[in-house]
C-alpha cells in the first residue's frame, strides 16, 4: 500500500536499532527523508548507512535526548538538510526494572527526561514547523503497562500512562491544523535489548526451561503468555507507525493502538 507521504520528512529518536531502526526501514521504503537520532554515535551511523545502502535519504544526528535544546536541534537539522519537519516519531527510552519501594527521586527523574520530557520537547519544536507546512503527524511510542501496568515496571508504566495522555491531549489541541498525534502501546516485541534482559530474568526464574536453547524458551514462553502465541516482531510495530504517520490516516488522532498481541501485562 502507498502510503502516500514520498519525499515527506521524519524525526525518529532512539533510532539505532530495535523498534526504532525497524521505524526508520518502513519509513524510508515508503520514500521518507529521515533524520534519524540516538546517544551512541557508532551505533548510529551503522543504522544511517545500512538505510543509504538502500537507497534511503538519511542523516544521522547523535545526541543524547534528555538535553533541554535537544528537540530543537533535531528540528533544526532536519530543516537544514531537507527543508522541514513533516512526522515526528518518538521512540527514544527504556524500560527501568522495580516498583515503587524499589527506586528514589533520581531513578524517577532519569526516566522522565528520556521518556517523558524529550518528547514533549520534540513535540513542542516540531508542530509550529508542521503547522506552516499544513500537514504533521506524531507517533509516541508508549506500552501496554501503561494501559494494564506491572508493578516490576511501575516506573516505565506510570510514564506510559502518562504519554497515553499527553497524546490524547495533545491530538485534540493540534487537530485543526491537519497534525495528528497518535500512540502505540507495545507489548512484549523481539528486540535485542528485550532479548538481553528477558532471557537471562527467565532462566532464573523458571528453572523447568533451564535446559532450553533460547529460541526454544522464546518460543515457550511467547507461546503460554501471549493470546497469539508468541512475541511481537519490530518489523510488526514499525508498520502499525509508518501507517499512523502517513497520509493514508486522516482520520485517527488521540488514539492508543495496542499492539501487544492480546496480552494484557508486560512480561
Amino acid at each position: 500500500m502507498d502510503l502516500l507521504i514520498n519525499d515527506k520528512v521524519a524525526i525518529v529518536t532512539g533510532a539505532s536499532a530495535g523498534i526504532g531502526l525497524a521505524v526508520a526501514r518502513e519509513l524510508a521504503a515508503a520514500g521518507v527523508k529521515l533524520v534519524l537520532t540516538a546517544r551512541g554515535e557508532e551505533r548510529l551511523s551503522q543504522a544511517v548507512g545500512s538505510i543509504q545502502q538502500q537507497g534511503g535519504r538519511v542523516i544521522g544526528v547523535p545526541l543524547d535526548v534528555t538535553q533541554a535544546d535537544a528537540g530543537d536541534q533535531l528540528v533544526r537539522a532536519a530543516s537544514e538538510k531537507f527543508g522541514g519537519a513533516d512526522i515526528v516519531v518518538n521512540n527514544a527510552g527504556r524500560a527501568h526494572p522495580g516498583g515503587l519501594l524499589d527506586n528514589g527521586d533520581e531513578e524517577w527523574r532519569k526516566m522522565e527526561d528520556i521518556k517523558l520530557h524529550a518528547m514533549i520537547r520534540l513535540n513542542r519544536a516540531a508542530i509550529p514547523v508542521m503547522t506552516e507546512r499544513g500537514w504533521g503527524r506524531i507517533v509516541n511510542m508508549s506500552s501496554i503497562g501503561g494501559i494494564f501496568p506491572n508493578p516490576k515496571l511501575l516506573i516505565s508504566h506510570v510514564l506510559s500512562a502518562a504519554i497515553n495522555n499527553l497524546t490524547r491531549g495533545l491530538a485534540r489541541e493540534v487537530a485543526n491544523r491537519n497534525i495528528l498525534v497518535n500512540a502505540v502501546a507495545i507489548g512484549a516485541v523481539r528486540t535485542e535489548n528485550w532479548e538481553d534482559n528477558m532471557i537471562p530474568k527467565a532462566r532464573q526464574t523458571r528453572p523447568d526451561l533451564a535446559g532450553l536453547s533460547d529460541e526454544e524458551l522464546i518460543a515457550r514462553l511467547g507461546a503460554e503468555d501471549t493470546p497469539v502465541g508468541r512475541f511481537g516482531r519490530p518489523e510488526e510495530i514499525a508498520a502499525i507507525a509508518a501507517f499512523l504517520a502517513s497520509d493514508r490516516n486522516g482520520f485517527v488522532t488521540g488514539c492508543t493502538v495496542e499492539a501487544s498481541g492480546g496480552a494484557e501485562r508486560f512480561f
